[in-house]
């Protein structure tokens, strides 16, 4: 399932879109697992995220705005193939959702996901990823100054937080420090 997923992703992801692609799906992957070890999550509730990471942003595929619904959609759609249930395609969509922007994740495993989707903001790699960010929004909306993305950047970093106590200790401090940096940038 993995190899088809990231196909449909290759092949079918504008290559504008520099930052929504298969390597940050990829990443979201590897950090759902890392964060479920963490927190002692069962070998299926790992399952669970594994699979919702790799779905959770095939909605791109067909739309911007609104992709965690389509990559509902999609999941939907294809997991049975796969040989998932009724109820862990629910569960899947439910995590995929907890990615949608505000988050507002409401089991310990949305909260996970939700954490790995924007682990990166806790990340010494955190400016090069917003500026690949930058770089995409930029084609969906060219009149997008710098300046504008980083007062974007300022105000969603003031209000965002971390849910697992695992991201809450390791990237809190470095999501913090670069909001410093866009602050004193701007003055």
């Amino acid at each position: 399932m993995k190899g088809f997923v990231i196909d449909l992703l290759k092949e079918n992801v504008p290559p504008s879109y520099t930052y929504h692609d298969y390597h940050h799906t990829l990443y979201v992957m590897d950090k759902a697992l890392e964060i479920a070890k963490h927190d002692n999550c069962t070998e299926e509730e790992m399952r669970l995220l594994d699979v919702a990471a790799l779905w959770h942003d095939t909605g791109y595929i067909n739309v911007y705005a609104g992709h965690e619904e389509e990559g509902c959609v999609l999941a939907t759609k294809y997991l049975p193939q796969f040989g998932f249930n009724g109820n862990e395609i629910k569960i899947i969509c439910g995590l995929i959702m907890a990615t949608r922007v505000p988050q507002a994740p409401q089991t310990k495993l949305e909260e996970i996901l939700a954490d790995a989707d924007l682990e990166y903001l806790g990340t010494k790699e955190v400016k090069e990823k917003s500026e690949l960010l930058f770089r995409e929004l930029k084609t969906i909306h060219p009149d997008l100054t710098r300046e504008e993305w980083d007062r974007t950047q300022i105000s969603f970093l003031k209000t965002h937080r971390f849910f697992t106590d695992y991201c809450k200790k390791h990237n809190e401090p470095v999501k913090h420090a670069y909001l410093e940096s866009l602050l004193h940038a701007l003055e």
